[in-house]
């Protein structure tokens, strides 16, 4: 009976969904980190305090965010405590602090490209080995999860990180007003991403991006073809 349990068992599904939790994981706890690292550098010490700066995924996680990044690969973490009252300037230090987690999506995900882009000479080379293969999958979710991660906080609505960019060029009682419309916009954004209506501009942006990376990195693909051949 076991042994049947075993074999009735689908372990390519179950390693596929183990790497993409890993890569969703390190994206979020990355963009978190990010964030709270950024208002540190500013001179606000809140998320250090709150010990928001750890990459112990348990400090970050948002269980409903976490579901809809698995569901449908755009999500969204905890987010880390900021005191705009410590920045010299609280406008762009919110904005600045906003914008630390995309870019370090865009970073892993560009890194992710690179190693991809090597994993996969190796495999032209050497053939399809278990582990290139299942480093080659984990590379393109890395890419696709931190990608897909950091366009969809770049939408400029509460309380998204494009919105606290947008807000830095607001005058002070638009910025009140603008920043008063996070209590409501996550659950506006989650009714968006159910019903899919932000699916063809995440999927075309995303795609596009992939594309980008990919075709920037390929110098690591014929460098590592180079080496082995």
């Amino acid at each position: 009976m076991f042994s049947q349990f075993v074999h009735g068992i689908d372990w390519f599904g179950l390693s596929t969904m183990v790497l993409r939790i890993v890569a969703i994981l390190l994206c979020l706890v990355v963009h978190e980190v990010c964030h709270g690292l950024a208002a540190y550098y500013l001179g606000d010490p809140t998320a250090k305090l709150s010990h928001r700066l750890s990459l112990n995924p348990l400090r970050h996680l948002d269980v409903f965010g976490l579901i809809m990044m698995v569901a449908v690969g755009f999500g969204w973490a905890k987010p880390v405590p900021v005191d705009p009252r410590y920045f010299r300037n609280p406008k762009q230090g919110m904005a600045l602090t906003a914008l630390a987690g995309p870019v370090s999506n865009f970073v892993l995900a560009f890194l992710s490209a690179a190693a991809m882009n090597g994993v996969y000479a190796a495999l032209v080379v050497r053939g399809e080995t278990a582990g290139l293969v299942t480093a080659l999958q984990f590379f393109y979710l890395m890419v696709m999860m931190n990608i897909g991660l950091g366009i969809f906080n770049l939408i400029p609505f509460p309380p998204l990180d494009g919105s606290k960019v947008v807000a830095m060029f607001l005058p002070d009682r638009s910025y009140i007003r603008w920043m008063q419309l996070e209590r409501y916009g996550m659950i506006f954004l989650m009714a968006l991403l159910w019903f899919g209506w932000l699916d063809p501009f995440l999927g075309t942006a995303r795609s596009w991006m992939v594309n980008f990376m990919l075709t920037r990195t390929e110098f690591v693909y014929h460098g590592v073809l180079s080496l082995l051949v």
